[in-house]
Order: C-alpha cells, then sequence, then structure tokens
C-alpha cells in the first residue's frame, strides 16, 4: 500500500523558512519520482518541486527556485521540502505525492498515483 503523510506546516512571517516533511510507506518510497505540489484558495494545484531517483535530478517550478530545496533521507523513507524566503503567494496547502510509472514529465500531477492529505502553509505580510 502506498501512503504518504506530510508534516510540518504552519504559519511563518514572510522572510521565514519552514521544513515539510512527507514521510513514505517503502512501496511510496521505492516510486520512480516524488513531488510537491501546491494550492492556495481558489486556485488550481501547481506543480512545486520534484525528485526523480532514478535519474539522479532535481527540478523545480521557476516561482520557488533559488528559494525551496527538495531532498530525500533514504534512512528514514522521507521527502524534504526546505523553503527559504518565503512569500505571502507561497501560501497555500502542500502536497506530497508519488509517481510509480515512468513519465516523462513529472512536473504534470497526471504523472503521479498517490498523494498525502496536505498540510498548511501561511506566510504573513
Amino acid at each position: 500500500q502506498v501512503q504518504l503523510v506530510e508534516s510540518g506546516g504552519g504559519l511563518v512571517q514572510a522572510g521565514g523558512s519552514l521544513r515539510l516533511s512527507c514521510s513514505a510507506s517503502e512501496r511510496a518510497f521505492s516510486s520512480v519520482a516524488m513531488g510537491w505540489f501546491r494550492q492556495a484558495p481558489g486556485k488550481e494545484r501547481e506543480f512545486v518541486a520534484y525528485i526523480w531517483w532514478g535519474a539522479g535530478r532535481t527540478y523545480y517550478a521557476d516561482s520557488v527556485k533559488g528559494r525551496f530545496t527538495i531532498s530525500r533521507d533514504n534512512a528514514k523513507n522521507t521527502m524534504y521540502l526546505q523553503m527559504n524566503g518565503l512569500k505571502p503567494e507561497d501560501t497555500a496547502v502542500y502536497y506530497c505525492a508519488a509517481g510509480q510509472r515512468y513519465s516523462n514529465n513529472w512536473s504534470r500531477g497526471s504523472a503521479y498515483n498517490a498523494w498525502g492529505q496536505g498540510t498548511q502553509v501561511t506566510v504573513s505580510s
């Protein structure tokens, strides 16, 4: 069974930092790739970052590049999203996702077959 549980969200002032965690079942952590997405109120879900195990590759949305870092800890079956320099426009529910079949575009939500329940990030100005 593929299970993903996010944690680490909260309220932070603009310019601050948060680290989100995605605890994954072993099956989820053996996925081809894992990613982070977010959804703000009244907006569509958007891609944030992914990490593609086999290629050893990470990729970020332009809006977070240089501020966010995606990483994994194999020993803990956990993926992280370190978020620095947070802005009010980063306010959203953040979701982690796992994709178990190859995709040629990991920035699309449809590439992933398992999702966590989300964690709220609120950035005050």
